[in-house]
Parts: C-alpha cells; sequence; structure tokens
C-alpha cells in the first residue's frame, strides 16, 4: 500500500496570470504558501477476487470493472495517463472540503499521481510532477485552471513562482527571517463561508475576459514584486502586506462578476469594519475560504463578528507532497 500527503495552499498574489492563455503571452508570478492542511491518497493493488476492478473511495465509493466506467474525472484521467491496466484500490481523506478555493483539485491530482508513481518504485522530481498534474487537468481533462496549484502542491513551501512564455516556470523560496515569516503567519485569519463551488465555470469567465483585463492582470502580477520587497524589508510595517492584499481583491473583483457575491462582500466589508486590514476569497472565487489580514489584538473581535463562520488555524508548511508509506507489492 501506498499512502501520499500533500498539502493545500494559500495564494496571496499574482492569480490570474498563472492561466496559459495569459502567461504564454505575457508571463505570469504568484506568491503563494502550502499550509499544514492536506489531501491523504492510499492506493494499492487490488487482488482479482471482487466482481470489480478498481474501488474508488472518495465521497462517493466507485466499484467499476473497467477504466472507462470510472466516474471521478481525475482518477479516470490519471489512470488513462499513466495506462493503468491491473486492479486499484484508491481512497481519498482530506483536512479540508473540496471546491473551496484552497487547490483541493490539484492536491488531489498531485497526490495520486505521486501515489501511481511509489506504487510502481519510481522517484520522481517535484517539476515533474508538477508538469505531470498540469497536462492531466489541463489537456486530459480538459479544466479550465492555472497552473500554480499544480506546482505548489507539488513543492511546497513559501514560493515565487514565475510562469514563462515558453510554458516553464520557476520556483523560488522565500528568503526571510524566521521572525518575519512569524510576524506574517500571526496576522493571518483563515474562514470558512459554507459555500463550495465549481471552480472551472469560475476560472472559465475569467479566461474568456483575460484580454479586457489587461491592466488589472498587469498590477496584480506586479504585487507579488511588491509583496516580496515588503517581506524583504524588515523595517516595513508588515501591515503594507495586508493593504496591498485589500489592493489585490480590488483587482481580482474586475476579472469576473463571478468572483464575489453580496453575501462574501458583507462578509468582507463585516470583517473590515472589526480591524481587519485586507483580505480576499482564495481560488477562483464564488465562495469557499475567506482569507483575512488583522493585527493579532484584532482577531478574537473580527472571529466574534464572524462567529457564524468555521475558523481554521493553520501554519505554512514546508514539505509537499510526499509519500508516507511505503509498503512495496500492496502489502
Amino acid at each position: 500500500m501506498i499512502i501520499t500527503r500533500t498539502p493545500y495552499r494559500i495564494s496571496f498574489f499574482g492569480g490570474g496570470t498563472d492561466y496559459p492563455d495569459w502567461f504564454r503571452l505575457h508571463g505570469g508570478a504568484v506568491l503563494s504558501t502550502t499550509i499544514d492542511k492536506y489531501c491523504y491518497i492510499s492506493c494499492r493493488n487490488l487482488p482479482p477476487f471482487f466482481e470489480h476492478k478498481h474501488r474508488i473511495v472518495y465521497s462517493v465509493i466507485e466499484n467499476v470493472r473497467s477504466n472507462q466506467d470510472i466516474a471521478h474525472p481525475c482518477v479516470k484521467a490519471v489512470f488513462q495517463w499513466a495506462g493503468i491496466e491491473n486492479g486499484l484500490e484508491i481512497h481519498h481523506d482530506g483536512d479540508l472540503p473540496a471546491r473551496s478555493g484552497i487547490g483541493s483539485s490539484s492536491s488531489f491530482t498531485v497526490g495520486l499521481v505521486q501515489a501511481i508513481y511509489a506504487l510502481r518504485s519510481h522517484l520522481v522530481s517535484q517539476g515533474q510532477l508538477a508538469r505531470d498534474a498540469i497536462h492531466i487537468e489541463q489537456d486530459l481533462i480538459g479544466e479550465h485552471v492555472g497552473s500554480q496549484d499544480q506546482v505548489a502542491a507539488a513543492y511546497g513551501g513559501f514560493n515565487h513562482i514565475e510562469f514563462k512564455t515558453d510554458g516553464q516556470f520557476n520556483v523560488s523560496p522565500v528568503m526571510i527571517t524566521n521572525e518575519r515569516r512569524e510576524e506574517l503567519s500571526s496576522h493571518l485569519m483563515l474562514c470558512f463561508t459554507g459555500v463550495s463551488r465549481v471552480a472551472d465555470a469560475i476560472a472559465h469567465s475569467q479566461i474568456l475576459n483575460l484580454h479586457k483585463r489587461r491592466d488589472e492582470l498587469t498590477m496584480m502580477r506586479q504585487m507579488v514584486d511588491q509583496a516580496l520587497a515588503i517581506l524583504a524589508q524588515k523595517s516595513t510595517p508588515i501591515s503594507e502586506f495586508g493593504q496591498l492584499l485589500h489592493e489585490s481583491w480590488r483587482y481580482k473583483r474586475m476579472l469576473s462578476d463571478q468572483v464575489t457575491t453580496p453575501h462574501i462582500d458583507q462578509l468582507y466589508q463585516t470583517a473590515l469594519d472589526h480591524g481587519a486590514i485586507g483580505g480576499k476569497i482564495l481560488g477562483a472565487g464564488g465562495g469557499g475560504f475567506l482569507l483575512l489580514f488583522a493585527e493579532p489584538h484584532r482577531q478574537a473581535a473580527i472571529r466574534e463578528a464572524l462567529k457564524d463562520l468555521v475558523h481554521v488555524g493553520f501554519k505554512f508548511d514546508n514539505s509537499g507532497s510526499r509519500t508516507v508509506l511505503y509498503q512495496p507489492n500492496g502489502l
């Protein structure tokens, strides 16, 4: 049996510039970190003693006789990509809800690809793992997704990720002191709006608008460099990072009329009224997790004002996708 653990991510700046339709013309960049909340995938060879060939367990249970009968689009695409012929049993567990803006779909893809490699006793680089997941999601499944989530899940850590016009990417760890990192972490809050959404439709609406939102996306790309400069200068108040988040959210809202809703706007305004400096909806928008930036002494009041939401404590993660249990031959 193989068990992989793949982190979820928080994207701070540059989201939208990681769509291939954008960065292949203009280049792109994001600033993101993975967190200590994970997607777990277990995978084992299934003995040929059952009526079904594959067993796939997530929010539903699939017992299927062939690859073509698989309903889960990612599992079906990964089996196609890997040329799976023998029976497999796949189980998924996650620390956070799906379709909530924390890159859960790509964490699933990266974790499953990692498991298939490990089941075959193959080592894979972080870069290859990310490229495989991008290919599966964008080319085989045909999802309207960017490329940052797969890279973040594969590499892990607090990173500046650049996307080149030739389709390549560079991953540079953000080099700041532990004190500065802790200062940033202590100012962040993560709240679940209670609304799960299908990101593909929202992302597709943003992609259709890319050519009309060149100024906004250019500014959002520049904010990556501004955020890095804020973090690098210890004398710069960390509150400027939160103010930049607020500005980035203003630009993100312009990418599509599906990014926000009256409910999200009300939640965000309530947070601002009770001391938050900035924030954003994670992922494509429309629901999921609300990231807030606030001075630590203001956070209790914000939690009380948003007491109907689920507040999730977290820490930054540096591990990336990894195999945490390896027992060859499914034993």
